[in-house]
Order: structure tokens, then sequence, then C-alpha cells
């Protein structure tokens, strides 16, 4: 089932979270070991990130370098695949811009039709860590809603290769990422809901926001959006603080503010149990309040550890 079918659908706010692959050479046990404390939530779907390749050099004869990419965590398409197969959970993987041409896109997204995976999340993705900014493949799509065309696109049957006669249309229905405090690289937040107006414009079905921890702005993300035209349904993404890196490292590589209450709190623990105490409990009162504002999902960001969000499902879905 597409995923805009389950949120257009529902009476009540739904349950879903986000995984990582693996590291590479470790076994998807570790992914089944993360998802199944959380089978009683009914989560509606399963988002799968993707990770780009990784570039590092090699010494060769006469002190020459070889540039050689790898990737730390591969496996993005297979795991959706086991997972639907597994759980008969909705799995939604990420789809990025970045280190790939259309063609290969075109192709990916082939491969996920015929595995019966109906949904991706189309976003274009960071910068590698050698990029000062994001750079497209050349013959890549450079934006988001680049991506988003394309995928629509391939929906009614238009593929590259204009001279295919009798083009199936594949079927996939697409999330975006939305930002409750603005993209980075966004000089406000109209141009950014600007921009995200045109990936729904160009037919994205739903999204899913950026992770954030005042309930405020995403209350005036959400009035914004709507002033703007943009009607689809709109998921909050919650990650909950769980260690006292967390404290300095969420906000920097988000870009993200913590409220003065929560900082408050947190300044005061003196190690990751009593952080981990004061975050849980910090995601359940902005997760209760969320629902109770209406929205049609909450996503939560696990990280592969399903422990704490187990405990904040209990306290927020549990019948």
């Amino acid at each position: 089932m597409q995923v805009i079918e389950r949120l257009r659908n529902t009476k009540k706010t739904l349950f879903s979270f986000e995984i990582l692959p693996p590291l590479k050479g470790k076994s998807i046990q570790s992914i089944y070991d993360g998802i199944d404390p959380l089978l009683e939530f009914d989560p509606a779907f399963v988002n799968v990130t993707y990770h780009r390749e990784e570039f590092i050099y090699k010494k060769r004869e006469k002190g020459y370098l070889e540039k050689i990419a790898i990737k730390k965590r591969p496996g993005t398409v297979g795991i959706c695949a086991a997972i639907k197969n597994k759980y008969n959970i909705e799995a939604v993987p990420h789809l990025i811009c970045g280190g790939f041409t259309r063609e290969e896109t075109e192709n990916a997204l082939i491969d996920l039709n015929f595995l019966g995976i109906d949904n991706v999340l189309a976003l274009r993705g960071d910068p590698i860590k050698t990029e000062p900014h994001f750079i497209p493949e050349n013959g890549g799509n450079k934006y988001a809603v680049d991506l988003v065309r394309q995928i629509v696109d391939l929906n009614q049957g238009k593929y590259i290769d204009e001279n295919i006669e009798n083009a199936t249309p594949t079927n996939f229905s697409i999330g975006v990422a939305g930002y409750p405090e603005k993209h980075f690289e966004s000089p406000n937040m109209q141009a950014d809901i600007r921009r995200l107006k045109e990936k729904i414009d160009a037919g994205a079905h739903y999204v899913v926001t950026q992770l954030f921890f005042d309930n405020k702005k995403f209350f005036a993300f959400v009035k914004a959006c709507r002033d703007a035209g943009i009607d689809v349904p709109i998921i909050p993404g919650i990650k909950p603080i769980e260690s006292l890196r967390h404290i300095t490292f969420l906000p920097k590589f988000f870009n993200i503010d913590l409220p003065s209450e929560l900082t408050d709190q947190l300044e005061q623990c003196t190690s990751n149990e009593e952080t981990r105490e004061v975050g849980t409990k910090w995601a359940i009162q902005q997760s209760k309040e969320l629902v109770e504002f209406g929205v049609p999902c909450i996503h939560y960001y696990t990280m592969g550890k399903s422990k704490t969000v187990r405990r904040i499902a209990q306290a927020v879905f549990k019948k």
C-alpha cells in the first residue's frame, strides 16, 4: 500500500520510524533487532536511509595517491525488500540526487518497482565530505524537485528513452523533506517554503520534517505551508536526545535550536543516563502535544536504536 493512502485514510495519528543500514560487513539481523521491539505499535512505514560514497586516498608506488570510493553503509534497497518480505510493512527507501545520473536513477526506480516497493523519499542529499557544497553528478538531478519530476514522469510511463513504446507506468508514492527551522542553505523561511511548494506542485504526495524540539516552530511551519497552498500531509520528525554528545552535536549538525526549557534541564545532566531520561520525557511530551494537534503520523529517527523510541511509543501509542 502507498504511504499516502495510509495517511489520507487514517483517523488517528500513525507511528513510523527511520533506520540506518548496518555498517558494511554486519548482518541484517541488527535491522531486525531494531524493528522487532516496535512492531506492536503497528508502524505505518519504515524509512531506510541511503548513504553516499566516501573517498579515501591510498599511497601507491613512487608516492602517488589513488582516490578510492567506498560505501560504509550499503544495502538500502535490499533492506527495504527484506523488511517488506519479512514483516509486510511498507519500506520507504531514501532516493537522492548526489552520485546518480538520471539514467542510474531511472534504473534504480525500475528495480524498486520490480521488487514491489511503491514508496520513495526524494531528497537532494548532502555533499560528500570532500565537497565544499553539493555538486550534482554529470547528467544527474540538481535539486530534489528535479528528482520528484523524474519519478512523476515514470509514474506516467515517461522514460528517458522516448522511443520506448507501450511503457508501463510505475506507481510510486513520493515523500519529500521539510524544515520547520528552514534548510541551512535557504536565505530565509519564506524562500524555503517556496522551494517546498515547488516539490509539492511537481507531484510529491507528503512531507516528512527534519527533527525539531520546539513544537511551536512545527505549528508555525504547518501554518506557513497551508498559507502557501501546500495541502498535503505533513509528518513531524522526532529524535530523542540520548547522550551528552547530542546536546551540542544535534544543533550543530542539523542547524536547529533547543528550547531554553529543555537546555535548562540538560545542563543539569552529568551522565548519558540522565540525559537520556530528560530527552525521553521531552520527546513523550512533544509527541502527545503533536497527537493532540492532529498530525497524521509521527516519524521517529531511531538511528538503529529502538529502546528509547519503544519507551516513547508505549507512552503515546499504546492502546
